[in-house]
Protein backbone atom coordinates (compact mmCIF):
# COMPACT_ATOMS: atom_id res chain seq x y z
CA UNK A 1 0.00 0.00 0.00
CA UNK A 2 1.15 3.21 -0.53
CA UNK A 3 -0.06 5.56 1.96
CA UNK A 4 -2.93 6.27 4.62
CA UNK A 5 -5.13 8.69 3.50
CA UNK A 6 -8.17 10.23 5.83
CA UNK A 7 -10.99 12.06 4.71
CA UNK A 8 -13.61 13.79 6.87
CA UNK A 9 -16.83 16.51 6.41
CA UNK A 10 -16.16 19.45 9.16
CA UNK A 11 -17.86 22.46 10.31
CA UNK A 12 -16.29 25.45 10.42
CA UNK A 13 -16.18 25.45 14.44
CA UNK A 14 -14.59 21.92 13.78
CA UNK A 15 -17.48 19.00 14.47
CA UNK A 16 -16.58 16.03 12.33
CA UNK A 17 -19.59 13.85 13.78
CA UNK A 18 -23.28 13.06 12.18
CA UNK A 19 -22.28 15.21 8.98
CA UNK A 20 -26.02 14.23 7.67
CA UNK A 21 -27.31 16.12 10.36
CA UNK A 22 -25.59 19.38 9.57
CA UNK A 23 -23.93 19.02 6.04
CA UNK A 24 -27.03 21.38 3.74
CA UNK A 25 -24.95 20.43 0.15
CA UNK A 26 -23.30 17.78 -1.42
CA UNK A 27 -22.40 19.50 -4.85
CA UNK A 28 -20.71 18.13 -7.87
CA UNK A 29 -17.01 19.37 -6.56
CA UNK A 30 -17.36 17.32 -3.79
CA UNK A 31 -18.87 14.10 -5.24
CA UNK A 32 -15.25 14.78 -7.43
CA UNK A 33 -13.36 15.13 -4.51
CA UNK A 34 -14.79 12.36 -2.84
CA UNK A 35 -14.38 9.64 -6.13
CA UNK A 36 -10.74 10.82 -6.83
CA UNK A 37 -9.95 9.80 -3.27
CA UNK A 38 -11.80 6.31 -3.55
CA UNK A 39 -10.18 5.75 -6.70
CA UNK A 40 -6.75 6.12 -5.25
CA UNK A 41 -7.34 3.62 -2.52
CA UNK A 42 -7.74 -0.36 -2.30
CA UNK A 43 -8.42 -0.68 1.70
CA UNK A 44 -10.66 1.19 4.62
CA UNK A 45 -9.72 1.61 7.66
CA UNK A 46 -12.63 1.69 10.35
CA UNK A 47 -13.19 2.38 14.13
CA UNK A 48 -15.74 0.52 16.52
CA UNK A 49 -18.00 3.54 15.91
CA UNK A 50 -18.55 3.84 12.34
CA UNK A 51 -17.99 0.36 11.91
CA UNK A 52 -21.44 -0.45 14.48
CA UNK A 53 -22.83 1.84 12.65
CA UNK A 54 -22.30 0.95 9.34
CA UNK A 55 -22.46 -2.53 8.96
CA UNK A 56 -26.33 -3.17 9.23
CA UNK A 57 -26.80 -0.12 6.70
CA UNK A 58 -24.13 -0.47 3.64
CA UNK A 59 -24.38 -4.16 3.06
CA UNK A 60 -27.76 -3.48 1.56
CA UNK A 61 -27.40 -0.09 0.43
CA UNK A 62 -28.05 0.89 -3.24
CA UNK A 63 -26.17 4.31 -2.25
CA UNK A 64 -24.08 4.28 -5.65
CA UNK A 65 -21.11 4.62 -6.11
CA UNK A 66 -20.18 4.27 -2.35
CA UNK A 67 -22.01 1.14 -1.68
CA UNK A 68 -20.40 -0.65 -4.38
CA UNK A 69 -16.69 0.31 -2.88
CA UNK A 70 -17.54 0.07 0.33
CA UNK A 71 -19.12 -3.41 0.46
CA UNK A 72 -16.28 -4.74 -2.18
CA UNK A 73 -13.14 -3.01 -0.33
CA UNK A 74 -11.04 -4.90 2.38
CA UNK A 75 -11.96 -2.68 5.52
CA UNK A 76 -9.73 -3.17 8.67
CA UNK A 77 -11.62 -2.09 12.07
CA UNK A 78 -9.70 -1.19 14.75
CA UNK A 79 -11.10 -2.31 17.96
CA UNK A 80 -10.24 -3.13 21.32
CA UNK A 81 -13.80 -4.43 22.40
CA UNK A 82 -15.43 -6.09 19.80
CA UNK A 83 -15.28 -9.92 19.30
CA UNK A 84 -16.52 -10.24 15.45
CA UNK A 85 -16.48 -7.95 12.57
CA UNK A 86 -18.11 -11.04 10.45
CA UNK A 87 -21.51 -9.43 9.57
CA UNK A 88 -20.14 -7.43 6.80
CA UNK A 89 -18.03 -8.89 4.15
CA UNK A 90 -14.33 -8.39 3.57
CA UNK A 91 -13.90 -6.90 7.11
CA UNK A 92 -11.29 -7.83 9.43
CA UNK A 93 -11.37 -7.31 13.16
CA UNK A 94 -7.57 -5.78 14.49
CA UNK A 95 -6.97 -5.62 18.07
CA UNK A 96 -3.40 -5.26 18.43
CA UNK A 97 -1.60 -1.84 18.57
CA UNK A 98 -2.55 0.76 15.64
CA UNK A 99 1.49 1.70 14.41
CA UNK A 100 2.07 -2.01 14.02
CA UNK A 101 -1.18 -2.72 12.09
CA UNK A 102 -0.41 0.05 10.03
CA UNK A 103 3.04 -0.74 9.17
CA UNK A 104 1.89 -4.53 8.21
CA UNK A 105 -0.68 -2.93 5.66
CA UNK A 106 1.80 -0.55 4.40
CA UNK A 107 3.42 -3.46 3.45
CA UNK A 108 0.98 -5.47 1.30
CA UNK A 109 0.89 -4.54 -2.48
CA UNK A 110 -2.03 -1.84 -3.84
CA UNK A 111 -3.24 2.27 -3.87
CA UNK A 112 -3.75 4.16 -0.85
CA UNK A 113 -5.22 3.03 3.06
CA UNK A 114 -8.23 5.23 3.03
CA UNK A 115 -10.55 5.76 6.26
CA UNK A 116 -14.40 6.25 6.19
CA UNK A 117 -15.71 8.41 8.93
CA UNK A 118 -13.58 7.48 12.38
CA UNK A 119 -12.83 10.38 13.67
CA UNK A 120 -11.09 8.96 16.87
CA UNK A 121 -9.02 6.95 14.94
CA UNK A 122 -8.30 9.50 12.53
CA UNK A 123 -7.11 11.72 15.58
CA UNK A 124 -5.19 8.54 16.84
CA UNK A 125 -3.55 8.01 13.47
CA UNK A 126 -2.59 11.77 13.49
CA UNK A 127 -1.34 11.54 16.78
CA UNK A 128 1.28 8.65 16.66
CA UNK A 129 2.42 9.69 13.34
CA UNK A 130 0.61 7.27 11.03
CA UNK A 131 -1.05 9.72 8.99
CA UNK A 132 -0.09 10.81 5.05
CA UNK A 133 -2.34 12.80 4.21
CA UNK A 134 -5.44 14.57 5.84
CA UNK A 135 -8.56 15.74 3.36
CA UNK A 136 -10.89 18.21 5.22
CA UNK A 137 -13.91 19.23 3.88
CA UNK A 138 -14.56 22.23 5.76
CA UNK A 139 -18.71 23.27 5.53
CA UNK A 140 -19.85 26.80 6.00
CA UNK A 141 -21.61 26.19 9.05
CA UNK A 142 -21.46 26.31 12.97
CA UNK A 143 -23.04 23.22 14.84
CA UNK A 144 -21.56 24.45 18.36
CA UNK A 145 -21.81 21.11 19.29
CA UNK A 146 -20.81 17.52 18.81
CA UNK A 147 -17.55 15.64 18.19
CA UNK A 148 -14.50 17.34 17.06
CA UNK A 149 -11.33 16.00 15.23
CA UNK A 150 -8.80 17.93 17.69
CA UNK A 151 -9.24 18.29 20.89
CA UNK A 152 -7.86 20.13 24.31
CA UNK A 153 -4.77 18.29 25.10
CA UNK A 154 -3.57 17.11 22.12
CA UNK A 155 -0.11 17.70 21.35
CA UNK A 156 0.78 20.15 18.25
CA UNK A 157 0.45 18.73 15.09
CA UNK A 158 2.17 20.98 12.20
CA UNK A 159 0.84 20.45 8.58
CA UNK A 160 1.53 21.49 5.25
CA UNK A 161 -1.25 22.10 2.85
CA UNK A 162 -0.86 20.51 0.01
CA UNK A 163 -3.99 22.24 -2.19
CA UNK A 164 -7.10 23.94 -1.59
CA UNK A 165 -10.19 24.60 -3.49
CA UNK A 166 -13.65 26.01 -3.27
CA UNK A 167 -16.71 23.98 -4.28
CA UNK A 168 -19.45 26.70 -5.56
CA UNK A 169 -21.31 26.29 -2.28
CA UNK A 170 -18.72 27.32 0.03
CA UNK A 171 -17.40 24.09 1.03
CA UNK A 172 -13.18 24.03 1.04
CA UNK A 173 -11.89 20.79 0.70
CA UNK A 174 -8.15 21.58 1.97
CA UNK A 175 -5.94 18.78 1.66
CA UNK A 176 -3.15 18.50 4.17
CA UNK A 177 0.05 16.44 4.58
CA UNK A 178 1.48 16.02 8.48
CA UNK A 179 4.98 17.26 9.01
CA UNK A 180 7.17 14.41 10.15
CA UNK A 181 8.91 15.39 14.15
Amino acid sequence: MEKVVAGLFMTLDGVVESPGSWQEHFDEEMGEAMMEQLTSQDAVLLGRVTYQEWAPYWPTATDEPFASFINSTPKYVFSSTLDSVDEWKNSTLIKGGLAQAIAQLKQLPGKNIGTAGSPSLVSSLLEQGLLDELILLVHPVVVGHGKRLFQDGDSLKRLHLLSSKTTRTGTVILTYQPRKP
